[in-house]
């Protein structure tokens, strides 16, 4: 287990080392604590330096929970993690994909201990110090007892899945291979056009003075596009438009449900609809993703979480590159700005209709089979079937 200065996969740095080799027992090898009055630590360099061989080894097993975060880690030092045998992180999603695949929750899950809690030793929220500020000995309890915990739960989950053939199946030919190709895609980054995205963001930009002067128009005033309370008040009260739901307070709802039904009608709400979109555009997009490059690699670097979604879907953050917008034009726009080096080309492949071809194979339903085979969109055939026409 790597102990770090941060979450952030591609620019966070090894702190400590801990290591279990038994279960029941667990070590810390402190190196870069940092604090007042810290004591004398291992080398640095010369630590990694002899533990490189070991950690690069492929006949040398390891054990982890969530090892494509320490693969990083030790990337960024310049050591290529090998031996990956098991991670205890994708052997709970596996075996209980519903539940929480924590390290404390699995620990309380499966061994009945309740562990060293992450915020115990560097605090919560605005109070959080980096692990380099923790003392050496509040981190080396941690520490090992994390290497500790991390292979009995391997030794409590893992028969459970390899007793069951399918289960098996799942985690050592799908997840822990797919583990080793989405760190390799992470590692590797999108390049983005940081010129074009600039461009569209002060073109965005203009769209929403002009959205907001016209918003304003159409309520005889100026207010606060983003406020609640003042769009209540010019709906409701000043232009008297029927409330059609109410919030948890009481209040009259202003959600975007809301807006989509009274801008059939009002041309207000149409416009703040329109205004939402574009500002989520900006400040998630054009503005945000410019501010995601990597210095050093010049690409930016998501995050691919396999252990979320219960369907077997990936997830995806910092930033959510699963989620590019498509619907609007503005959206679309906003895929332009991922380029790639010259020479190379962006192949885009999508499934059709995936689950439903997969409910037919294993259901052999005679409908569904004939409107595949005949190439027909699935959804109208049902609509079709439902409602008789």
């Amino acid at each position: 287990d790597t102990e770090t200065t941060s979450l952030e996969p591609m620019t966070a740095k090894i702190v400590g080392l801990s290591f279990s080799v038994e279960a029941g027992s667990g070590a810390y090898l402190p190196l870069t604590h940092d604090y007042f009055d810290a004591p004398e630590q291992l080398n640095f360099a010369e630590t990694l330096a002899k533990i490189k061989p070991i950690l690069e080894n492929p006949d040398i097993k390891k054990v982890g929970q969530n090892l494509k975060y320490d693969q990083h880690i030790l990337a960024n030092h310049g050591i290529a993690l090998n031996g990956i045998a098991h991670d205890t992180l994708l052997q709970s999603y596996v075996f209980e994909a519903h539940k929480s695949h924590g390290m404390d929750a699995l620990s309380e899950r499966h061994l009945g201990i309740k562990t060293i809690t992450f915020e115990e030793v560097a605090g919560k929220g605005a109070k959080q110090v980096s692990f380099n500020q923790v003392t050496v000995e509040v981190a080396a309890e941690y520490a090992a007892e994390d290497a500790d915990i991390t292979l009995q739960l391997h030794k409590a989950m893992y028969p459970q899945i390899a007793a069951d053939a399918k289960l098996d199946f799942i985690y050592s030919q799908i997840e822990m291979p797919s583990s080793q190709i989405l760190f390799t895609i992470e590692r590797n980054g999108v390049l983005i056009d940081r010129d074009m995205l600039n461009i569209q963001s002060n073109e965005i930009g203009a769209k929403l003075v002009a959205l907001e002067n016209q918003a304003y128009e159409l309520a005889g005033q100026p207010f606060n596009l983003g406020s609640p309370k003042q769009l209540q008040e010019i709906l409701f009260d000043k232009l008297g438009i029927k409330p059609t739901k109410k919030t948890p307070s009481g209040a009259p709802s202003t959600d975007e449900d809301v807006l989509q039904e009274l801008a059939l009608d009002h041309p207000l709400p149409k416009v703040l609809l329109e205004y939402r979109g574009l500002a989520k555009l900006k400040s998630t997009y054009t503005d945000k993703l410019p501010r995601m490059i990597n210095a050093q690699t010049g690409r930016v670097h998501t995050s691919y979480n396999q252990a979320v979604a219960i369907t077997g879907r990936l997830a995806s953050s910092d930033p959510n590159l699963q989620n590019i917008p498509v619907r609007s034009a503005e959206g679309r726009r906003i895929r332009e700005a991922f380029i790639v080096p010259k020479g190379s080309h962006i192949v885009s492949a999508d499934y059709s209709q995936i689950e439903l071809r997969i409910m037919a194979h294993l259901s052999q339903d005679a409908g569904m089979l004939e409107a595949f085979a005949n190439n027909e969109d699935i959804h109208r055939a049902t609509a079709a079937e439902i409602f008789g026409v």
